[in-house]
């Protein structure tokens, strides 16, 4: 087992990897009632071309076939795992991403009964086409109440931007045409591929014993028999690296009250894995706290001008193999909000060389902010990626956080802050008749 301590927090993880190719991550945290664990596969909404387990050729899957599985796990032949969660005293959910799929629940008992409903519920699928047909219809109703949200669609609408000939433009739910023509044994065929124990990652957080925890969860994976591995095999076009292949400018009419505009910026260079991605969101946040956080020079600007209001946010996302920045708010004058965003990020220099004082202080709220999300388990398991990045974990941060340069902000800004890689999409208040 490998003990990793983290001095300032006073913390101890403790990892190992499973005879069966299982990663087991635990936190225990002292002082703490509550326990949290999170059982994730490297599988999400854009592995939707893939050789299937046991085969040779390449398949294409119906958009939304990920998600559709993470909803569709929860039910076997004579009971529902929610239930047993709730026997149990356990609160259980899921969720689906762009390239992970996660089952997790939170308890403050019972918590050997609860770890093993959760690898058992997980690693052991049951879909039949009578119970396919039916989820087709609960799925769809989703579908179309996130086609209806204006947000949601100008979401997407960036995405497909940034990103027009890559399965991230496809919403992780997927169509009600493409959910409509998934079977169950395109799930059976997702679920031997992506759901191996190698392929996967067990993070448990809380009040607990790791030696006790850990041999909970080995008898439980040594009692049951899983196939050889067989190696992914995915297919995920690239995108162009001078961002030639990004669509500019789209609007479409909606029927909102005011105009929503979006701003977005596609990460055009790969980012390594592991500690290097983990400082280069650190960097990418610290920057755009400079340029556009509530306290910056040009947040102040706009909103004294009434460019922006309280609606203006931005966000950094950061997967394996892609990164994006959007910057969204409600506004009277699209072209003006957009205008303004574009210039800010196209002239950060203003905002950021120089500033050794602002940068001091960003990186000092920041390092609260972490500190402050360190004391919550739930924070903990869901910024745990370990196969984005690696043995890094919240616990690192900060000290990444306090070793950032302006220098280091100044690389970040003029390898992603290029004009090429921005875009821009806008909902529009539909014309009355």
């Amino acid at each position: 087992m490998q003990v990793t301590n983290y001095d300032q927090f006073n913390e101890t993880s403790y990892q190992t990897k499973l005879d069966n190719g299982l990663t087991v991550t635990m936190l225990p945290k002292a002082g703490y009632h509550k326990t949290y664990a999170i059982f994730t596969t490297n599988y999400g909404s854009i592995n939707n071309t893939f050789v299937p387990a046991g085969q040779t050729e390449m398949q294409r899957f119906p958009d939304g076939i990920a998600h559709f599985l993470e909803h569709k796990m929860f039910e076997k032949a004579d009971h529902d795992a929610f239930q047993t969660f709730g026997k149990y005293g356990a609160s259980a959910n899921a969720f689906t991403s762009f390239t992970r799929t996660s089952y997790l629940f939170s308890a403050t008992r019972n918590l050997k009964e609860n770890l093993e409903t959760l690898l058992d519920f997980v690693q052991d699928p049951y879909f039949t086409p009578a119970t396919v047909d039916k989820e087709k219809g609960i799925i769809g109703q989703e579908i179309e109440m996130y086609d209806d949200d204006p947000s949601w669609r100008l979401y997407f609408g960036m995405i497909g931007n940034l990103y027009p000939n890559h399965p991230l433009q496809y919403d992780i739910a997927g169509t009600t045409d493409s959910i409509a023509k998934i079977t169950a044994d395109d799930l059976y065929a997702a679920y031997r591929t992506f759901y191996h124990p190698e392929n996967m990652t067990l993070f448990v957080v809380g009040k607990f014993d790791p030696d006790e925890v850990l041999s909970w969860i080995t008898a439980n994976q040594s009692a049951k028999t899983f196939d050889a591995f067989q190696p992914i095999e995915t297919k995920i076009p690239a995108t162009a690296t001078d961002g030639h292949d990004i669509i500019p400018y789209r609007s479409i009419e909606m029927p909102v009250a005011r105009a929503k505009s979006i701003v977005g910026v596609k990460g055009l260079m790969p980012i390594e894995s592991g500690l290097p991605a983990l400082k280069y969101r650190a960097g990418v946040n610290v920057l755009l706290e400079m340029l556009f956080g509530d306290t910056s020079q040009n947040y102040l600007r706009l909103y004294d001008q009434g460019i922006i209001d309280e609606s203006f946010g931005y966000d950094f996302e950061l997967q394996n193999g892609f990164d994006f920045l959007t910057f969204s708010g409600e506004t009277d004058d699209p072209a003006a909000f957009d205008a303004a965003i574009i210039d800010g990020l196209e002239h950060w220099q203003t905002a950021v060389l120089g500033q050794d004082e602002l940068l001091a202080t960003v990186k000092k709220e920041m390092i609260g902010r972490i500190v402050f999300m360190a004391n919550s388990i739930e924070a903990i398991a869901n910024r745990y990626d370990q196969n984005l990045f690696g043995q890094a974990t919240i616990f690192d941060e900060p000290a990444i956080i306090d070793g950032l340069r302006l220098e280091d902000l100044a690389t970040i800004a003029e390898q992603l802050l290029t004009s090429q890689a921005i875009s821009e999409y806008q909902i529009r208040p539909a014309a009355k008749n």
